[in-house]
């Protein structure tokens, strides 16, 4: 019996390339596709794989492209751009959808279409790489300690700090929305560098800042926590001067200067290099607490963040591509369960650590 096809779309961006790589070197012959051709063909040939070429937007194309194949993982951000002809493009032609965002609207929007996946018969399963993988499984392994939480507290700290030149686009066209948490099971915006605290990692105490990560969406969808904070490393002088630059943002996020800014990445930025990757480690840090004070922590060690994405998200397709996750749109770790992100290769997974309200006085 085949094994079943799946494509990788945006292959020759710089994570989807190493996604393709992982998938090879795993054994798996995903066909490579994206919108340039040159570069599609020039991966292709050079791994031996299938390529297909098709822009986004081209409706029927695209469906045309899906036709023989089970599942798509989706690689070409900024997503809150083209996930959406992508995830229509799956939806009609009954193709699973995975992808490695981070954006939180993209989660909002395709967590929202779970009726419908079900109804089709489809997978919908965002956020496959680094976002959000291992802080989704930390989120919902806390979760399971302690059903009855309220607050959490996500933070991660990376040892190479560097981006790729697509992430970065994607920052830059969130623009000007630079901070996000949830409260009371809503997500608010907030001003950048929100808040700002020390986190006792496994590598040692660093002081973070809250970001708008991918956590603000779908950590609640996967516990029902409904106060939700995340925190990456940040000095406390980093924080003030990201302060100090918030009143530039609406400026930065004029369409003119957004377009600038990201045709300067374009030239400018490639992202970590290999050495870095396999020597490079992100830790990640997780609380829960409940309304009585009560409180689980835990903390989690990962390879670098690009390196764990090309694992993750394989491991991911092959999983959905094979029929072991029921229709509909699912985080990660209500996909593959919290222990998901345990299996992957370089992980380490830190003990719970229990803590008891504190004693009222008389």
């Amino acid at each position: 019996m085949s094994a079943p096809r799946w494509m990788i779309y945006g292959a020759t961006g710089y994570t989807g390339e190493l996604i393709a790589r992982e998938a090879v070197r795993r054994g798996f012959a995903p066909i490579v596709a994206g919108r340039d051709a040159l570069a599609v063909e020039t991966l292709a040939h050079e791994l031996g794989l299938e390529s297909r070429v098709v822009g986004l937007h081209d409706h029927r194309a695209l469906q045309g492209a899906l036709h023989d194949v089970v599942a798509v993982l989706h690689c070409a951000g900024p997503f809150i751009r083209t996930s959406a002809p992508m995830v229509r493009a799956c939806l009609a032609q009954r193709v699973h959808y995975l992808d490695i965002t981070g954006e939180i609207a993209v989660f909002e929007t395709i967590l929202a279409q779970s009726l419908a996946a079900r109804e089709r018969g489809v997978v919908l399963l965002p956020g496959v790489g680094f976002d959000v993988v291992p802080s989704d499984c930390l989120a919902g392994r806390l979760a399971d300690a302690l059903p009855d939480a309220i607050a959490l507290e996500l933070a991660f700290v990376s040892d190479y700090p560097g981006l790729s030149r697509g992430t970065l686009k994607t920052m830059i066209e969130s623009l000007p929305h630079v901070g996000a948490i949830r409260r009371d099971g809503k997500i608010i915006p907030v001003p950048l560098a929100y808040d700002v605290r020390e986190v006792e990692f496994s590598c040692g105490r660093r002081w973070t800042m809250t970001i708008p990560w991918g956590d603000v969406a779908t950590a609640f969808h996967t516990t029902g926590i409904p106060n939700i904070r995340v925190y990456t490393g940040a000095s406390r002088g980093a924080a003030r001067r990201a302060r100090r630059w918030a009143p530039l943002i609406p400026f930065a996020s004029r369409p003119l200067i957004k377009r600038l800014l990201q045709r300067v990445v374009e030239f400018r930025v490639t992202g970590p290099d290999e050495r870095t990757r396999q020597t490079a480690k992100v830790y990640l840090w997780g609380e829960a607490q409940n309304q009585q004070g009560e409180s689980v922590s835990a903390t989690l060690e990962t390879p670098e963040a690009y390196a764990l994405t090309a694992v993750s998200a394989v491991a991911a397709a092959e999983r959905v591509a094979s029929g072991l996750v029921p229709p509909g749109s699912w985080t990660p770790a209500r996909a593959f369960g919290p222990s998901f992100v345990a299996d992957l290769p370089g992980v380490v997974v830190g003990d719970l650590q229990t803590k008891s309200a504190a004693p009222t006085l008389p």
